[in-house]
């Protein structure tokens, strides 16, 4: 049964809808349409549906694990592959994609259709969207918001005993963290505590070191402790910023939080582990990405009310923000049905389409959708999708992303996980390893 919100959304954009299949392709084509294989994919297939009946055209899915996601699709643009008609690639991916004319510029397609790309929120747009950053140049539309945020055992949570016990230790009461100091707090109060007979740790957070996941979790938390990735005033100017003393205590506090509270065997997890250690019971927190709340809320074991979600806290100066995740959808410029993806981006795009999407448990990036008034209260999740939407920062997009995201990948893992040197060190030496990277570019 359709939601009085879905109803309301789809009557809005029934119209837009009728017309904007009305101009189709002059024969049906094959589309493909590469991403990666986790459960919003699922929710597109049956969302694309709606597209094949409307259009005439047939869609194929190509859908890669996530651990070989990038190396497969990366190989795919850089080889200039024809497998993919359409491409929901990592945001990271826009600059390199952009540069070496992967993707089809969606400027004039969007002029001539009308679409705006103020309807949707100002972060996915330039985090999925334009290269260069913060400049009217678009390669993608804004497909899947998605960003790192927390969930809880609202049900351990609200035990009395617990509660009791909690602010005996702590003097507050055991709630939602409004701080990473708090958060830790929550973590040690729970790590081998016994409940209902079974042993159960603090937090499941993002270790994993062979493709980004421990990227994704340290920066998760440097950000709102103070790092920068440079000098505001000078690009590529990193000493004093990407090492600041506030990113030391941010890295410090990432190892602690995984030293304290992390669930036996999670030295290299990411988000499936963290997934998998959450519905077996194992943790009290779990970061990941807001992707995996449809299913945690649909879990016959810890969802509906036995778990609650937020955004990610503040750090020591009151600075707020989250690892921004989510893509576009682009058109690979070797397709030769470039026309017919274009009409899927089309079709994407309408009001009523979107708000399916995310009746169907993908995250709509537009606005007419999230900030419908009935929009904060259609699930569970989705008041804290908007306040962790709202907080967001993304890792480089440069076309040197990989070499960048292998330098952070490896100086976070030792330092973090196998306990090699400092923070202070660990930092140092990332400012040289991107220092190298940017002059080989020649951007000094």
């Amino acid at each position: 049964m359709q939601s009085k919100y879905l109803k309301t959304m789809v009557a809005a954009g029934a119209l837009m809808g009728a017309s904007a299949m009305g101009a189709t392709s002059a024969r049906a084509d094959d589309l493909t349409l590469c991403w990666a294989a986790w459960d919003p994919a699922n929710a597109l297939v049956e969302l694309s549906k709606d597209f094949e009946a409307k259009s005439g055209h047939k869609m194929k899915f190509e859908f890669v694990p996530w651990p070989n996601f990038a190396d497969r699709m990366l190989n795919e643009l850089n080889s200039g592959g024809k497998l993919c008609d359409l491409m929901i690639g990592d945001s990271q991916w826009i600059g390199g994609a952009a540069e070496n004319g992967q993707y089809v510029k969606l400027n004039d397609f969007f002029d001539k259709e009308g679409i705006k790309m103020a309807d949707f929120i100002p972060a996915t747009v330039t985090g999925y969207s334009e290269w260069p950053k913060n400049t009217p140049n678009y390669w993608a539309l804004p497909a899947f918001g998605d960003v790192v945020g927390w969930t809880y055992r609202k049900d351990w949570f609200s035990r009395p005993e617990l509660q009791a016990e909690f602010k005996t230790k702590y003097g507050r009461d055991l709630a939602v963290p409004k701080t990473f100091a708090e958060l830790k707090d929550i973590a040690e109060f729970f790590q081998n505590r016994k409940i209902d007979g079974t042993t159960v740790y603090g937090a499941a957070i993002y270790t994993e070191r062979g493709s980004e996941g421990i990227t994704m979790g340290a920066m998760d938390v440097l950000y709102s402790f103070g790092f920068q990735y440079d000098n505001p005033d000078k690009p590529y100017d990193l000493e004093g910023f990407v090492n600041s003393p506030e990113a030391v205590a941010g890295l410090e506090y990432y190892k602690a939080l995984y030293d304290c509270c992390a669930p036996p065997g999670s030295s290299d997890a990411y988000m499936s582990e963290n997934i998998d250690a959450y519905k077996s019971g194992q943790v009290a927190l779990q970061m990941n990405f807001a992707f995996i709340w449809p299913g945690i809320n649909a879990d016959p074991k810890v969802g509906g009310d036995k778990s609650g979600y937020f955004a990610n806290p503040a750090g020591p100066g009151g600075k707020q923000f989250a690892q921004l995740g989510g893509q576009g959808i682009s058109v690979v410029s070797t397709s030769e049905k470039q026309a017919a993806a274009l009409e899927y981006i089309k079709w994407f795009a309408q009001p009523d389409v979107q708000a399916k999407w995310w009746s169907l448990g993908g995250y709509s990036a537009l606005r007419a959708v999230v900030e419908d008034p009935g929009f904060a209260t259609s699930q569970p999740y989705a008041q804290t999708f908007l306040d962790s939407m709202a907080i967001v920062k993304d890792f480089w997009a440069e076309p040197s992303y990989a070499s960048l995201l292998q330098a952070s990948q490896k100086r976070f893992h030792d330092y973090v996980i196998a306990g090699q040197g400092t923070s202070k060190e660990a930092l140092d030496g990332l400012v040289k390893d991107w220092t190298d990277v940017f002059t080989d570019e020649d951007k000094y």
